[in-house]
């Protein structure tokens, strides 16, 4: 395929035909940017080298809008392309390739590109036979290549094309012709669908049809070519889906031109009644021809009349009608522009209507452009003549057409048939080739614009000014050019700072008050010369502290232990010399208090502030312009120090009173208040007690644990921070004194004391109870009136009034028992009594005796208070010990005596302790002698009272005395014994009979329980000889021996063989069989997963597992057991590619047996967390796959 070969802008842009530009005289507008540019055009017949086309014909590279030439020009400038598509031309029948590059080197991604035939056909949709696009990559030079391929072109293939590139927000264009040439050996054939180009005309039917290809072809020597394919039959048959595709096939670009005409064809063409032939669709003519319409009529006699455009036509020696037979014609002599039309005649209610094309003598260039030269701002004129007046032209400029716009640079003046392109100031970019273009020729030439030698009348000065001054800097250059200001080598735009002035020969440059950053080497250099007028501007200030941030008095405050960095901005040129100071002391610019100097700046650094760093710092500026200094107040502030450790001034059950003093040093801040904590003191876990400020210095901690020892400590607050903790408190245990006791009663009363007794308090606490204190006082003033003699009423309130100082201690040392005796009472005296409990934290609230207590002794009969469980007989085993407590009244001086059956009590074997209330009767280890009938006597002067205990020791009996066998028969044996002589002091409960063979003499019981002497065993077995032993049992177990028999027992066979049935071996052989399948699992990603199922048969059948059919073998990603016929796989860390269906197949000599299951590995924790918070697994499936899809699209 021939590739057109690359040439340099300006020899391609001079190759190409400009568009033709129509004029207001043609009555035409410019194309909307919707309708195609593109034409086909063909040399005449006569071999003019120029095409020969009417005023209102397109050219081939089509007619351009001025927002089509900008973005053209936009697209030259562009620096997506590398290299652009080139025009380029190629016979019918012939290949071509066009070629777009694009460097990748700044892109991320692949550009998109498109091509397009005129400005709306995209030719991704088109490829197939004729045309291919392709695209390729290099990756060493990383440049994208995109071809397309024109294969085997035709006529119609010719225009106007454009490649678009486009990434993110970059855009590039580019556009070219292709030019499709008759082969020598055959002519172009007339095709109406060449017609079918858009046309320029503007006026209502523009656009539809363009004849001037037929124009052009008309006298073109027929020859043989395809058969013509009529369009118009193929469109009117074809589905609206389809045309498209056959405008793209057939080669017709002005598809909405030709639906239009093909819909006012469909509303025409029908059967007519009044024509029996009507007229063509379209006719052409020249212009100053003569034209001929003519029409048919089925019925002569109908009126017939003619229009144009919708006004009748009349006969006149324009328009002359002709009438033959049937036939109506209509002559148009001398065309004119203005007969291009549509027309139609009418006959009754029926008409017909055609199309007039007249086309327009090609324009000749008589008199051509010639090569010129001129210097830079010289008026350049470029003329031409042509062969009619004010005829149109267009200029080009290397191949662009050129307008005569207002604002244009260039003006085109028409007089006559001269035509002149005027460049008033020529300037450098104005070389080019120059072109002019008609209808019918073109001419080109050269203009080449050269700089005039330029002078230096005036060269720039150095100067040096002051900060604020103005900058002035002034030349004269002997050329009227314009030129550019550099400092320090880089371009000066004029601002509202920086002045730019040019007039004439003479450029200035002012700063009016220059600054520090305007010092520096300045250039002027003019525009379009090699040259430079130099000069430098020095500016000098004298220092200066900028101290305006900082706070009053020039104070800065830091924080202890932060790093401080105070920048003082300075100027001054030049840089002045900067200097600190302390006192006495210079800082240098190294150690912990250091100073950094900057071109702009001055910073005192300070690593780690401490409070000895507060006080004045002086900053000192020189330059050789002056002097200035300042000092700067450092203020060091701190968190305050630690209060002393807090005093516990007050305890309670729960709760405390702490107090503490502030801290000596406050930091340099005041102090905003006070944090408390608490710990126990065995634990080192501090608690917070207030989330606000306390802003006393005296606080109540509460909701303490009674009992338990307590730390306290405090914080101080300032608006730095928080001190450290103070010293913790001295420990402190929160306590509350007890209940008061209970259940004050008098135990006792003898002619000289009192014996009170009590219960504990219902409430002790964690304090404890160390003892009880008993008060007393005697019956004097201050008894109420009206005591209470209810002896269960319990006081806390005295019934009567007495000082504190009027109860006697009875006790001067603390008691723990509950029970006291006031002894030394006279005989016959009243006291009131109270008990108070104490511990650590004090005495508790007294509890009072309801009423006075007369000191008098009380005869109390005695009474024996034997419990219920000795009313019975008390029995004990051998051996365990007893211990019996009886309580007994009587009073006073109770005496106790024991006997045992009528007989004193030997005191060797029973311990007997008596009490003034109780009686004991101890023995260690009872024995059997020691049972019996216990008499208890309790004396008090010569009252009695008795009470008796049956004690009863037992132990386990004795073995029965005989046994023996009584008669046997058959399977049974008869056996009978005697009681034991010792019962173990209790009664027999039953017996137990065991039997033995006399082969292994290997007892077993047969019979438990039992209750009677006499017994019948039965079951034995026939042939066997046994032996036969008895043991008694009563409360404490069985006899520790057994009575045998000293006979045996034989059972006796009666005669009879017995014959042993006979069993055939049982066939335990199967064949394998799953009992439990496989189930389907999802595992997750990363954690082990198993698979179980179970088997039976037999021979042990051999388990293999697959994985999709194929066998799991030395994987070490595997594991397999196997364990009373439960087979298991664990899969390790299973990762998605794990997933699959696996198989456990068990083979033994019998058969095989397989069973599968599907296992599906889900990634991530997602999916494990759902699982875990008991989502169902076909839930996550369904949610996972969802979270896919969607990063999918996101994609």
């Amino acid at each position: 395929m021939p590739e057109p070969t690359k040439k340099d802008e300006t020899e391609t842009e001079n190759a190409l035909p400009p568009p033709e530009q129509k004029t207001p005289q043609d009555g035409g507008t410019e194309k909307g940017k919707d309708e195609d540019d593109t034409s086909v055009s063909t040399p005449p017949a006569d071999g003019m080298s120029k095409p020969s086309e009417r005023k209102d014909s397109v050219w081939s590279i089509g007619e351009t809008a001025p927002e089509e030439a900008e973005k053209r020009d936009d697209s030259q400038r562009s620096t997506l392309f590398i290299e652009k598509p080139q025009s380029g031309t190629v016979s019918v029948g012939g290949n071509i390739t066009f070629i777009a590059k694009v460097e990748a080197k700044d892109l991320l991604r692949k550009p998109n590109v498109k091509w397009f035939k005129g400005k709306w056909m995209d030719l991704a949709s088109k490829a197939g036979k004729h045309l291919q696009l392709k695209e390729s990559f290099e990756r060493h030079t990383k440049i994208h290549t995109f071809e397309m391929h024109i294969i085997q072109a035709k006529e119609n293939y010719a225009g106007n094309y454009r490649c678009e590139v486009s990434y993110k927000d970059k855009f590039d264009s580019c556009s070219f012709d292709l030019e499709v040439t008759e082969s020598s050996q055959a002519a172009p054939s007339i095709d109406i669908r060449s017609a079918f180009k858009r046309s320029g005309d503007g006026q209502d039917d523009a656009g539809e049809l363009d004849f001037s290809g037929l124009l052009k072809r008309r006298e073109v020597k027929q020859q043989e070519e395809e058969p013509e394919v009529d369009v118009w039959e193929l469109l009117k048959n074809a589905n609206p889906s389809e045309y498209e595709k056959i405008a793209f096939q057939y080669g017709i670009t002005d598809l909405r031109g030709m639906l239009k005409r093909l819909k006012r064809m469909r509303r025409e063409v029908k059967k007519s009644a009044a024509f029996a032939k009507g007229l063509d669709p379209a006719y052409q003519v020249d212009k100053g021809g003569k034209v001929r319409f003519m029409v048919e009529l089925a019925d002569p006699t109908v009126e017939l009349k003619w229009y144009k455009n919708g006004q009748e036509i009349r006969p006149s020696a324009k328009y002359i009608f002709e009438h033959k037979g049937n036939q109506r014609i209509l002559f148009i002599n001398n065309c004119t522009m203005t007969d291009d039309a549509r027309y139609y005649v009418t006959a009754g209610d029926e008409k017909c209507s055609t199309e007039l094309f007249v086309r327009d003598p090609p324009i000749l260039v008589t008199k051509g452009l010639e090569d010129t030269s001129t210097y830079v701002g010289e008026r350049v004129e470029l003329s031409c003549e042509v062969s009619e007046d004010d005829a149109n032209v267009k200029w080009f400029k290397n191949g662009v057409e050129l307008t005569n716009e207002p604002k244009s640079r260039y003006r085109i003046k028409v007089e006559g048939k001269k035509h002149t392109l005027i460049i008033e100031e020529a300037a450098k970019n104005d070389n080019a080739t120059y072109s002019v273009m008609t209808t019918g020729g073109q001419s080109e030439a050269k203009l080449s614009v050269d700089l005039r030698p330029l002078k230096i009348s005036l060269a720039l000065e150095d100067q040096t000014v002051r900060l604020g001054q103005e900058i002035h800097l002034k030349c004269e250059i002997s050329e009227n050019v314009e030129g550019k200001w550099y400092k320090n080598g880089q371009l000066v735009e004029a601002s509202d700072r920086v002045k730019l002035y040019h007039k004439g020969r003479i450029h200035r440059f002012i700063i009016a008050s220059a600054a520090v950053d305007d010092e520096g080497e300045y250039m002027f250099v003019p525009d379009a010369y090699n040259i430079n007028i130099p000069c430098k501007v020095h500016v000098v200030d004298p220092p200066k502290l900028h101290l305006d941030g900082l706070g009053e008095n020039n104070t800065v405050t830091v924080v202890a232990g932060t790093k401080l960095r105070l920048e003082i901005p300075i100027t001054g040129e030049p840089t002045p010399k900067v200097m600190w100071s302390k006192g006495d002391k210079w800082i240098t610019d190294s150690g912990r208090i250091r100073a950094e100097t900057y071109s702009d700046s001055s910073c005192l650094v300070i690593d780690t502030a401490e409070r000895e760093d507060s006080g004045p710092f002086r900053i000192t500026l020189k330059n050789e312009a002056g002097e200035d200094s300042a000092l700067i107040n450092i203020k060091v502030v701190d968190v305050p120090d630690p209060p002393q450790a807090p005093n516990v001034t007050e305890v309670g059950e729960d709760w405390c009173v702490m107090t503490w003093d502030p801290p000596a040093n406050d930091g340099g801040s005041p102090i905003l208040g006070y944090f408390i904590e608490r710990k126990k003191k065995q634990s080192s876990r501090w608690m917070r007690l207030n989330f606000e400020l306390c802003k006393e210095t005296t606080f109540e901690p509460k909701k303490m644990i009674e009992g338990v020892a307590y730390e306290v400590r405090v914080f101080a607050v300032n608006a730095i921070g928080t001190s450290k903790p103070s010293m913790p408190s001295k420990s402190f245990v929160p306590l509350a004194v007890t209940s008061p006791p209970t259940l004050l009663a008098v135990d006792s009363v003898t002619d000289t004391s009192v014996t009170m007794k009590w219960r504990p308090p219902d409430h002790i606490g964690a304090a404890g109870l160390d003892g009880y204190v008993v008060e007393y006082c005697f019956e004097g003033t201050g008894f109420s009136q009206g005591i209470s003699t209810d002896q269960s009423e319990e006081l806390m309130e005295p019934p009567f009034n007495l000082e504190a100082d009027e109860w006697i201690v009875a006790n001067p040392e603390l008691t723990d028992k509950t029970k006291f005796t006031i002894t030394g009472l006279p005989t016959g005296s009243k006291i009131l009594v109270r008990v108070k409990a104490v511990n650590a934290a004090g005495e508790s609230e007294p509890r009072y005796h309801p009423q006075p207590i007369l000191v008098k002794e009380v005869i109390e009969p005695p009474k024996i208070r034997l419990p219920r469980h000795l009313k019975q007989t008390y029995t004990r085993r051998v051996g365990e010990t007893v211990n019996l407590v009886i309580p007994f009244q009587g009073r006073p001086r109770a005496k106790v005596s024991w006997q045992k059956n009528g007989s004193p009590i030997d005191k060797n074997q029973i311990n007997i302790r008596n009490t003034e209330n109780d009686t004991i009767i101890f023995i260690r280890k009872a024995e059997r002698s020691h049972s019996g009938e216990y008499d208890m006597k309790v004396e008090v002067e010569n009252l009695v009272d008795k009470a008796t205990i049956d004690i009863q020791i037992v132990d386990r009996p004795g073995p029965p005395e005989v046994v023996t066998i009584e008669d046997v028969w058959g399977e049974n044996v008869n056996l009978s014994w005697k009681p034991p002589k010792d019962d173990g002091n209790a009664a027999i409960t039953g017996y137990t009979i065991q039997k033995a063979d006399k082969k292994s003499m290997e007892w077993f019981t047969v019979i438990e329980h039992y209750h009677r002497t006499s017994a019948t065993i039965n079951e034995l077995v026939i042939g066997n000889e046994y032996y036969f032993r008895v043991f008694a049992e009563n409360m404490c177990g069985l006899s520790e021996d057994a009575t045998m028999t000293k006979e045996s027992a034989l059972i006796a066979k009666d005669g009879k063989v017995y014959k042993y049935p006979v069993y055939d071996d049982f066939d335990f052989t199967e064949r394998p069989l799953f009992t439990q399948p496989l189930v389907n699992t999802f595992a997750v990603a990363g954690y082990n997963a198993t698979l179980n199922c179970s088997v039976r048969g037999n021979p042990k059948p051999k388990i293999t597992w697959l994985k999709n059919k194929v066998a799991i073998l030395n994987d070490p990603r595997y594991r397999m057991f196997g364990n009373q016929g439960v087979c298991t796989l664990e899969i390790r860390k299973p990762s998605p590619y794990d997933g699959g269906t696996y198989t456990c197949r068990a083979v033994n000599e019998l058969g095989e047996a397989e069973v599968d299951c599907k296992l599906e590995v889900k990634g991530g924790l997602s999916f494990f967390k759902l699982l875990m918070d008991g989502v169902p697994p076909h839930i996550i499936d369904a949610y996972m796959r969802e979270v896919q899809a969607d990063k999918t699209e996101g994609k």
